[in-house]
């Protein structure tokens, strides 16, 4: 089964091939100036190295949010377009869950800047359920949510963690919190967890597909115990 995942929810984003669940090559793509114009290029280039052509991908997995809304759309518009074309399913993935899944420890906080005083975060377990659902809240209150359990936060941005950040971190405490940086491209995440998923048959038709930007101000904070 190959895969081919993108993510364009931040200037930082990337692509990757996955074949049977195996990351085969995440490629990292810089681009302040939108992924719009760049990405098609690069998915071509990438395809070249495994000599894959697009009616090859059995299916494609987007990141689906929360970053930038119009990166968001640009990489769901892509891989809903090309699952169009070719007859393929889409799998959308949080780029949360993404950022928990590459992380490690029972519970996972994967963490974003959300701007406006506020960060995007949720608290998965090591099952990749979510025990915290995915909200935008300020850094003390997502903090109060949490309490004393044993949480490794997750993030790409180390700065965010510092006292300056949008989530400051005291020291750990009687070693309870920690925090593990993910130096993979997230895509690649994004196409390993959209093979789980399409491996239990969670693969969409591209006009089911919609975007994660979770900012919503009614959002309720409340911790669910894992079944």
């Amino acid at each position: 089964m190959l895969l081919l995942a993108l993510d364009t929810t931040a200037h930082l984003g990337g692509i990757a091939l996955a074949r049977n669940g195996e990351v085969l090559q995440a490629v990292t793509i810089h681009a302040p100036g939108g992924h719009g114009s760049v990405i098609y290029q690069n998915i071509n280039a990438l395809l070249d190295i495994y000599n894959v052509k697009l009616q090859d991908i059995d299916c494609y997995a987007g990141a689906s949010g929360p970053g930038s809304f119009t990166g968001i759309r640009v990489g769901l518009s892509v891989a809903k377009a090309l699952a169009e074309v070719h007859g393929k399913p889409v799998v959308p993935v949080s780029n949360l869950a993404a950022l928990a899944f590459a992380g490690a420890g029972r519970y996972r906080a994967p963490v974003l800047d959300a701007r406006r005083g506020e960060i995007y975060s949720a608290v998965y377990d090591d099952q990749a359920r979510a025990v915290v659902d995915e909200v935008v809240s300020p850094w003390e209150k997502f903090l109060r949510l949490i309490g004393d359990r044993e949480i490794t936060f997750v993030s790409m941005d180390e700065k965010l963690f510092e006292a300056e950040g949008a989530a400051p971190l005291p020291p750990a405490s009687n070693g309870l919190r920690r925090t593990v940086m993910v130096t993979t491209p997230l895509v690649a995440a994004v196409a390993e967890l959209a093979a789980l998923s399409y491996a239990s048959g969670a693969g969409l038709p591209p006009e089911a597909v919609d975007a994660n930007y979770v900012r919503r101000p009614e959002a309720e904070l409340k911790w669910k115990e894992p079944v």
